[in-house]
């Protein structure tokens, strides 16, 4: 057996037997300073009671019940667990178009179970996959598997394939096409098409419908344009389809007429929104749909492109992006946490708060893009992204005021999830 495939075995066989489960005692965790996320207030000292999986009591002194573990993190922040709107799980650093083709479904899966544990150990207690990107639903089979507790990682909404057109983003453009590589999404090429794959979507298993609505980005004597690749009436019938059964849309848009055609058709969120008319923004803040910027992933492209022309593009469209969120921020456009993670490695995308912020949101908005605003994204507002009585004890802790540094994020050294802990 290769080292490579020995090494997922074992990892994974340690995973599936050390799963910890919640305590029958309740524990009370201890730390210098709690952020409220809702209103910015630091509580200092501050304690959370955590019965089973859930929050009990929140506050500068809670109760200790007989027999509760106490924890004391000393000079740490209390946090709610983070919640990334836009991962990968079935990616990873390399060539994306290659390992879609070389790497079985199988151990592509393998991988996105370690993919998911790194997340989780940098405190991502929630995460919105966008796409298998060719492994089909067996993203159901991984957050079924967390669901039960036979490996760690956040709790999950998956998509499964994304949706494309015939010829669209994702479609295997750059191949020899005698040898019909297929596409690393699934192909709709009108309405019915499109309801018909979102039938075949839910029946696999997936929480919610993923469509590419945008692509290939381009600049021509410095401006951006981006062909859309659904009209507004084929985006409409799709929300209409997934609302039927309760379910949402999320479109891959960079900018117009997508991302105008995404928000009138009412989807839940907008990805990567290079670009956003007047008319789009006012939309999306009346609405209520979220844009998400995924900054990370433009500077990663942009630092390790193939060639010095390629970087130069790539910062480009990032410099581009940042302008424009400046513009997005000012409206009033709602915004969630993506960063776009697995081209990139996981469990180092805490670097998208640092970017939001260093493009011009406030540190505690993008802790809120972060955390409540996840949580809606992802259907599950009210259950997590605060720490609150009755809320899931996820739970994160980091050194110093995030609100001071930001950066603060990155280093994350707690992670309760369920009111099971994951990192000490």
């Amino acid at each position: 057996m290769p080292k490579y495939r020995f090494r997922l075995f074992f990892l994974l066989s340690t995973f599936a037997l050390a799963q910890p489960q919640p305590g029958a005692r309740p524990i009370v965790l201890r730390a210098a300073r709690l952020l409220d996320v809702e209103t910015g207030r630091i509580v200092a000292p501050a304690e959370i009671l955590v019965q089973g999986e859930r929050i009990a009591e929140v506050g500068a002194s809670v109760t200790h019940p007989p027999g509760a573990d106490t924890i004391d993190l000393g000079d740490r922040t209390l946090l709610p667990g983070l919640v990334d709107a836009h991962i990968h799980l079935f990616l990873h650093p390399g060539a994306e178009d290659l390992q879609t083709v070389q790497e079985s479904v199988p151990q592509r899966t393998l991988t996105a179970v370690l993919a998911a544990r790194a997340d989780l150990m940098a405190g991502f207690t929630a995460e919105r996959d966008m796409g298998t990107e060719g492994a089909g639903s067996a993203d159901t089979a991984v957050r079924n598997a967390i669901d039960q507790g036979l490996f760690p990682g956040p709790r999950l909404r998956i998509s499964g394939n994304a949706v494309d057109i015939l010829g669209g983003h994702e479609d295997a453009i750059d191949f020899n096409p005698e040898q019909h590589v297929l596409s690393n999404a699934t192909y709709a090429n009108n309405a019915l098409e499109l309801i018909r794959v979102i039938r075949q979507q839910f029946k696999e298993g997936a929480d919610f419908i993923k469509i590419y609505e945008t692509g290939k980005d381009s600049f021509t004597d410095g401006r951006f344009s981006t062909p859309y690749q659904y009209t507004e009436d084929e985006l409409a019938a799709a929300v209409r389809e997934a609302g039927r059964v309760g379910r949402r849309v999320a479109v891959h848009a960079t900018g117009e007429p997508g991302t105008l055609y995404a928000a009138r058709a009412g989807v839940v969120s907008i990805d990567h929104a290079n670009q956003l008319s007047d008319e789009t923004m006012r939309l999306m803040r009346e609405k209520q749909i979220f844009a998400v910027p995924t900054f990370t992933i433009f500077e990663y492209f942009a630092d390790h492109a193939a060639t010095p022309a390629a970087g130069a593009l790539e910062r480009q469209m990032l410099n581009y992006h940042a302008q424009e969120f400046k513009k997005q921020v000012a409206a009033g456009v709602p915004f969630a946490i993506g960063s776009d993670v697995g081209p990139f490695p996981h469990g180092t995308q805490a670097r998208e708060f640092v970017l939001m912020v260093q493009y011009g949101m406030t540190p505690l908005a993008a802790v809120q893009a972060g955390t409540l605003n996840g949580a809606k994204v992802l259907g599950w507002q009210g259950h997590i992204g605060a720490l609150k009585t009755g809320y899931f004890a996820d739970i994160i802790a980091v050194a110093g005021n995030p609100l001071n540094d930001i950066a603060a994020l990155q280093q994350v050294t707690f992670v309760m999830k369920s009111g099971v802990i994951h990192r000490r």
